[in-house]
């Protein structure tokens, strides 16, 4: 593409309802010129179009699809597209259409049913083939059908086939023949053509209510956001629609307000129920400095926010965003079953022609299957005209060949498993990201801020022989809050979690790295590494010499206090581990993974930490710029099935190396970018749902499109030989679609659980 793009259109398509339907609108828009990278989403119907600023308008491509077989519902810029309650009209109008054409189909086709009972076994019904033909009109060939086969002519004029070319093919011939009774006596086949609109359209409705469901999840996230906003503005609290908040606006929110929009507490603390976004029911505590997220709610004080995103660019578009891509995404399995509908339908109709010219030339070669059939299935009748066995078996063929339950395998249940992981916190942003994971045999693990807090924090304090814990930490803290360094903070945090209290100091110095001195009262402290003190003479090192080896082998940054002159004892600081990471490391090894730990930290540190949560292997001393080449070499190894799990701007290139990159979600955002999975709670356990979660999606997909399969493959050549009516193939069709679209619906049931935002 050029730097000359314009705009992202989106359409909507209610009748894409596969991914053989989205390749054929694909196939379609890429013909035209000045168009860029084309997106679908079978899920919500959308097809996202990147255009050049020469290239076409909305209109043009609304025609293109058209043109295509399928209705356009919609055309909308990048930010109406996101808009929810747009969303949400355009799919109750496409629900209440669907509706709309059952109902009116189903009228007179019940009625014609109701007549067909007693003019076949009972009583014949004077008029009764002119009533049935008044009755089976207006379903097959104007309001019920008509958008069929209008989709079937479209595509049939552009050279492509979609699915509606089955149902046509199977509903007007039976129709027109059986017209030829006027003139000639023969089996009626309108009742046949009637049933089958009439169950597509049935299809059609169930189909849209079941991705309904299955897509609540991200509906629901669209409109958890606040819809207002109390703002300071020229000295007053006004309140404003949330789309006119800019970044930089000061938010007021009081308790039980939802946050407007993504932000940075400048005033007031309060804890926040960010369930939406970590799928943690625990309200966290902010205060001064902290981010906060739109839509999560300040549960009891009141807050003044600054707001630092808002529109496209806050947390819950960005997962609506994530999610909407995952849902759209193509997963390599499907490649297969793209290539077999892409082939399918064309191989279809050759297969009902077939069966046609086959029963026509050698029905008395068929004939003794039917008899056999017969003998335990009701609907085969061998004493049927020859004629009316052709045109049967051709029907049959077309209807239960509808390969719908194939191209909705892949599609429902990257959409249901993509909902579950955001109401989890774990967004996947692609399908090839599902199949891949599955595979992983190694995670690689970063150190600091994945494994570790990635802040120090006082671990130890060891006293001298004599000397009062309290005592030792109250001159260390004394000191040390007189430096800014991260060390001297940890130590002094620590000392007031132990309810020690810093005192005054004076005559503070500081060697640089080396140490720090002051006095506190009238004893002269001195703080800072062994090399140091033994230069100032200080005494008493030698006894604390074994418990300060003992600390380092533990990974920790030991300090030595001495005060006039005399060795005082030891603090000791490190970057904690994470509360769930031995939990986390634990579960990785029961899903049969090889743990690896890549970090930029020294040997002896990243050993302690590694021998702490029981990592397989260490590579200690790695620049950023080796994590990639590190990511490489265990790929040659392993093999291509290496993830990595990353949380700063240094890991951002080898989660792209690795082929699944995990993003721990309070990281930098260019990590997010980065990565084919975002823990948006920033926990590791997070890593082992995902994988499990990833696995059970694949195994729907799977399951999905073998049943869908086997369905078309065992049903064909039943139909072929006459052993199928046609309405019983419609009907079998049908629930094929729906079983599919069920069976994805149970990954719910497996990972059912309260709701973030529900009742």
């Amino acid at each position: 593409m050029s730097d000359s793009i314009l705009n992202t259109i989106t359409l909507t398509v209610p009748g894409m309802g596969s991914d053989h339907c989205a390749g054929i609108v694909r196939k379609t828009l890429e013909g035209l010129d000045g168009v860029g990278d084309i997106q679908t989403n079978i899920a919500n119907h959308h097809v996202s179009v990147t255009i050049e600023a020469s290239g076409p308008d909305g209109d043009t491509l609304k025609e293109a699809v058209e043109g295509a077989g399928y209705d356009v519902a919609a055309v909308q810029t990048t930010d109406e597209a996101e808009d929810s309650d747009s969303d949400a009209e355009i799919e109750e109008a496409y629900l209440s259409q669907a509706r709309k054409r059952l109902i009116i189909a189903a009228v007179p086709t019940t009625l014609i049913m109701l007549l067909m009972m007693p003019h076949m076994f009972w009583q014949p019904i004077p008029g009764y083939l002119a009533i049935i033909a008044v009755l089976a009109f207006p379903v097959v060939f104007l309001y019920g059908g008509i958008a069929t086969h209008k989709s079937t002519w479209r595509s049939l004029k552009n050279g492509t086939f979609n699915m509606d070319v089955l149902i046509s093919m199977g509903s007007l011939p039976p129709y027109l023949i059986g017209l030829v009774g006027f003139v000639y006596p023969m089996t009626s086949f309108i009742e046949m053509a009637a049933t089958i609109m009439t169950f597509h359209l049935l299809g059609r409705y169930l189909e849209a209510l079941a991705k309904g469901r299955a897509s609540q999840a991200i509906r629901r996230l669209m409109t958890l956001g606040a819809k207002t906003a109390r703002v300071e503005r020229g000295g007053e609290e006004v309140e404003v629609p949330v789309k006119e908040l800019a970044p930089g606006d000061i938010m007021i929110v009081r308790p039980g307000d939802k946050i407007p929009t993504d932000g940075e507490v400048v005033e007031g603390e309060s804890h926040l129920d960010e369930s939406i976004a970590t799928g943690e029911s625990i309200p966290i505590y902010k205060s001064t400095g902290d981010s906060v997220i739109g839509a999560t709610i300040n549960k009891e004080g009141r807050l003044r926010v600054k707001a630092t995103r808002v529109g496209g660019d806050t947390f819950l578009s960005q997962v609506v965003r994530l999610i909407d891509q995952a849902q759209g995404s193509r997963v390599p399995i499907q490649e297969f079953a793209d290539r077999m509908t892409g082939r399918f339908v064309p191989a279809v109709l050759a297969i009902a022609l077939a069966s046609l010219i086959a029963w026509t030339v050698f029905p008395d070669a068929l004939r003794p299957i039917l008899d056999w059939g017969s003998t335990f299935l009701p609907w085969v009748n061998p004493e049927a005209a020859t004629p009316v066995l052709a045109i049967l078996a051709a029907i049959a063929v077309l209807v239960i060949a509808c390969p719908c339950a194939l191209g909705l395998a892949t599609p429902t249940a990257l959409m249901v498993g993509s909902g579950i992981g955001a109401e989890r916190g774990i967004l996947i942003r692609s399908g090839e990201a599902i199949q891949t994971f599955k595979d992983v045999k190694v995670m690689v693990l970063d150190k600091t801020g994945t494994i570790t807090r990635g802040e120090p924090k006082l671990t130890e304090a060891v006293p001298a022989e004599g000397v009062e814990e309290s005592r030792l930490l109250t001159l260390a803290a004394s000191v040390e809050n007189a430096s800014e360094h991260p060390i001297a903070r940890a130590i002094v945090d620590g000392a007031r979690e132990r309810d020690v209290k810093p005192g005054e100091v004076s005559e503070f110095r500081s060697t640089g790295a080396r140490g720090v001195s002051g006095k506190v009262g009238d004893e002269a402290v001195l703080i800072g590494n062994r090399r140091l003190l033994e230069e100032e003479g200080v005494t008493g090192l030698d006894a604390l010499a074994d418990d300060m080896q003992a600390l380092e082998n533990k990974g920790r940054t030991v300090v030595i206090v001495a005060v006039d002159g005399q060795a005082l004892g030891l603090v000791a600081v490190a970057d904690t581990l994470k509360q769930e990471s031995v939990e986390a490391i634990r579960g990785m090894h029961e899903l049969g993974l090889h743990v690896v730990m890549i970090t930029g930290d020294n040997e002896r540190a990243a050993r302690a930490v590694a021998d702490e949560v029981g990592i397989d292997e260490v590579q200690a001393g790695v620049l950023p710029e080796g994590k990639v080449d590190a990511i490489r070499a265990l790929q040659e190894k392993h093999g291509n099935h290496v993830a990595m799990v990353g949380d700063g701007i240094n890991d951002a290139a080898a989660l792209k190396q690795a082929n699944v990159g995990i993003a721990i979600g309070a990281g930098a955002d260019v990590a997010i970018e980065a990565a084919d999975v975002t823990l948006v709670r920033g926990e590791l356990t997070a890593v082992v749902d995902a994988m499990h979660l990833s696995r059970a999606t694949f195994g729907k997909i799977v399951q999905n499109l073998i049943w869908a399969s086997a369905y078309n493959v065992a049903a064909i050549p039943i139909a072929a030989i006459g052993l199928l009516h046609p309405m019983i193939g419609v009907i079998a069709m049908t629930t094929s679609s729906l079983s599919v679209i069920g069976n994805s619906l149970l990954l719910k049931r497996r990972y059912a659980r309260e709701q973030p935002g529900g009742e």
